[in-house]
């Protein structure tokens, strides 16, 4: 059995390849790192093996070091690290759950450090600031799991109001916290913010025309990941497509587009939606591959477009006698970028059932990933986007209707990064 990089042009990716991609690539790879940027190297590598020719785009993301990050709680020491972009400063105050975010809850926050069960994002932070609160906790992880992991967490917007000295700490410390009713809170934190660089690999297969099917995947990871389901297997997806359709004759260009940066507000298909504007114009289609093949879930094909998409796909995946869970609506992944430039797009993924596959953990491993079962998603992929790289014209209207273009303009108000707006 060959590997991918013994691979011909036109030969057919195998579950050893698949093996081989995941085993390579197991390391974490957050956005603007050294490893995200071998990662990119190697995707691109691999790419050329095939016969194309890469192209690697660099952009910018904000960087982050932190130099003191401290969490005590009646004088005890707490594990914990520093919020990315919270402010730096020194505080002590009394220590208050904030269980829901309602107004008559927010009464407890003015001059305490609140321990909150959800992130904090702008709206959120405006409110905890109009409510005099001294600064706040979050917290990650499993009351239930073994690991005592503590995640990254970024603060991903501008704000002209002070922004609150705020840590993120495990889910277990956080539960001890409450039953022993833990009274005073000290925070200190510390931080330089500045920029790195982050990637994107663009790989062209032409066509007859210059109109263009733009497939994307993101092969960032999360702090504590290494990322094998979320999501080395979309970019592995997108390597089975390039063999496709690198052997095959087809009408309109395929684009393969690898996003980096995906993890910390879809940095990278916003990027390329900036730079790429005229071609935007020539793309009839998005397919973003996020989560495939897992080894128990369902495939779930996500319209981001109209109902007679959701009719095209009923019967594309009846004919093919492939099981789905087809929804109606956006999805939290690279998708969203292109909607909001008015690019339609179709989402597919394999989600696992809950407790299978926590993403964003160090659970999130190779042997998640069943070889056998990504091939067969990516074959019933390769179908439909065989259909749009050369349907004339094409099968169905793809306007964007005015329900998704709403639950999209909502989602980038909420997830709007600090670098590369569209």
């Amino acid at each position: 059995m060959k590997t991918l990089t013994e691979l011909k042009r036109g030969a057919p990716m195998n579950c050893k390849t698949v093996q081989t991609i995941l085993s390579d690539t197991a390391y974490v790879r957050t956005a603007g790192s050294g490893e995200e940027v071998r990662c990119s190297a190697y995707l691109a590598s691999l790419c050329e093996k095939i016969g194309l020719k890469p192209q690697t785009e660099a952009f910018p993301v904000p960087a982050y070091e932190t130099e003191l990050a401290t969490l005590t709680v009646d004088n005890s020491p707490i594990s914990c690290k520093g919020i990315w972009g919270a402010g730096s400063g020194s505080i002590a105050a009394p220590l208050a759950y904030l269980p829901g975010t309602d107004a008559p809850t927010k009464r407890i926050c003015k001059g305490k450090i609140v321990l909150l069960d959800r992130g904090v994002g702008k709206e959120l932070h405006q409110e905890l600031v109009s409510c005099g609160a001294a600064g706040f906790i979050t917290y990650n992880g499993n009351l239930n799991y073994t690991d005592q992991d503590v995640d990254q967490r970024e603060m991903r917007f501008r704000t002209e109001k002070p922004l609150l000295p705020a840590v993120n700490i495990n889910a277990k410390d956080a539960f001890s916290l409450l039953k022993k009713q833990g009274k005073t809170a000290e925070i200190h934190l510390k931080q330089k913010e500045s920029t790195a660089l982050s990637h994107n690999v663009i790989v062209d297969i032409e066509g007859e025309t210059d109109e263009t099917l733009l497939i994307c995947a993101h092969y960032d990871s999360t702090s504590l990941s290494k990322g094998a389901f979320d999501n080395m297997s979309g970019c592995i997806g997108l390597l089975y497509l390039a063999e496709y359709f690198a052997s095959r004759p087809h009408k309109r260009k395929i684009r393969l587009l690898f996003c980096g940066s995906e993890e910390r507000g879809l940095l990278g298909s916003r990027h390329y939606c900036r730079m790429h504007k005229d071609e935007l114009k020539k793309t009839v289609l998005n397919i973003n591959l996020d989560m495939m093949g897992c080894a128990m879930g369902s495939f779930a094909a996500i319209n981001c477009i109209n109902e007679e998409m959701t009719d095209l796909l009923t019967s594309f995946l009846k004919k093919r006698r492939f099981a789905a869970d087809l929804r109606y609506d956006i999805r939290s992944s690279d998708s969203n970028s292109f909607l909001a430039c008015g690019v339609p797009a179709v989402s597919f993924a394999r989600y696992s059932p809950a407790g299978m596959i926590p993403i964003h953990t160090r659970y999130d491993t190779a042997e998640t990933v069943s070889p056998k079962r990504l091939l067969g998603d990516m074959k019933i992929v390769a179908a439909f986007a065989e259909l749009f790289a050369n349907a004339h014209p094409l099968p169905i209207s793809l306007a964007i209707s005015e329900k998704i273009q709403t639950s999209v303009e909502d989602y980038m108000k909420r997830q709007a990064p600090l670098i590369n707006e569209i």
